[in-house]
């Protein structure tokens, strides 16, 4: 158990993607909880509302939203209601990706992509996170602080697979939406980095996912906690000179040139 400091004492904490029960929101949730932070989440599945009471039942303060954050009016909602509660957003973490729980991640090659395909992942994995910056923005300027951390993913900016086109070029669109936010906000007390996370084990990850972080330079997948301590570090002010960023945590894979079985 890591000791608590209190780095985030007094703040506010908008969280997306707070459905499962082994996810990278969740485990973010928890560890912002944990150093003092109020929450609030969201999420599109009802489940939110069940982390959120589990949270509660260990002495966290937060409130739950359920909304489509890909459509602008509903985000509006969520941010009005947080706002409301609390006064102020102090922390953005938009972790909501890759498809909703329960349903399965788009795989095609991209001649077999209709358009509405390609628009259901770009709105997914790059529209929603616009979204909640544009709508939580206004209150961090009006305060002059922020902290937004945007979960990319090392697919894309590094990295691709067949018949991923649409979620890479999307998580790709998270990094120089995050560079660019990031410069008209430099002198406005607001840092915006980005997290791109390799293979991860939660409880969405197929069997092939996990064979494949298996493969890592480290033999495992990295732990939604493990993320959720990096989105800590961007989200204190121990990062205070750090913007503009992305910071990838796979385990080393992307620097191995072989990523076969290793016989060991």
């Amino acid at each position: 158990m890591r000791e608590k400091k209190g780095r985030l004492d007094g703040k506010v904490a908008f969280i997306t993607g707070v459905g499962g029960t082994r996810g990278v929101g969740y485990a973010t949730a928890k560890v912002l909880a944990g150093e003092g932070a109020m929450l609030a989440v969201v999420d599109i599945s009802d489940e939110v509302n069940t982390r959120a009471k589990e949270m509660e039942d260990s002495g966290c303060k937060v409130v739950a939203f359920r909304a489509d954050l890909i459509k602008l009016g509903e985000v509006k909602q969520v941010v009005e209601g947080v706002l409301g509660v609390y006064g102020r957003i102090d922390i953005l973490v938009n972790v909501v990706g890759i498809a909703p729980r329960g349903e399965a991640g788009l795989t095609k090659n991209l001649v077999d992509l209709t358009e509405d395909e390609w628009n259901r992942d770009i709105d997914i994995n790059l529209k929603t996170q616009f979204n909640c910056i544009r709508t939580v923005l206004p209150s961090m300027v009006k305060q002059k602080y922020g902290k937004i951390v945007n979960i990319s993913s090392t697919t894309g900016p590094l990295t691709a697979i067949a018949g991923l086109a649409p979620y890479s070029a999307a998580k790709g669109g998270v990094v120089g939406l995050t560079r660019a936010l990031a410069l008209e906000t430099a002198k406005l007390g607001i840092t915006v980095n980005a997290i791109g996370p390799g293979w991860v084990d939660t409880e969405s990850s197929t069997e092939e996912e996990k064979a494949a972080g298996m493969e890592t330079a480290m033999g495992r997948a990295g732990k939604p906690e493990e993320v959720a301590e990096l989105v800590l570090f961007l989200a204190s002010d121990e990062s205070s000179y750090i913007t503009g960023q992305i910071i990838f945590i796979d385990g080393g894979n992307c620097i191995q040139e072989y990523k076969g079985p290793s016989g060991t």
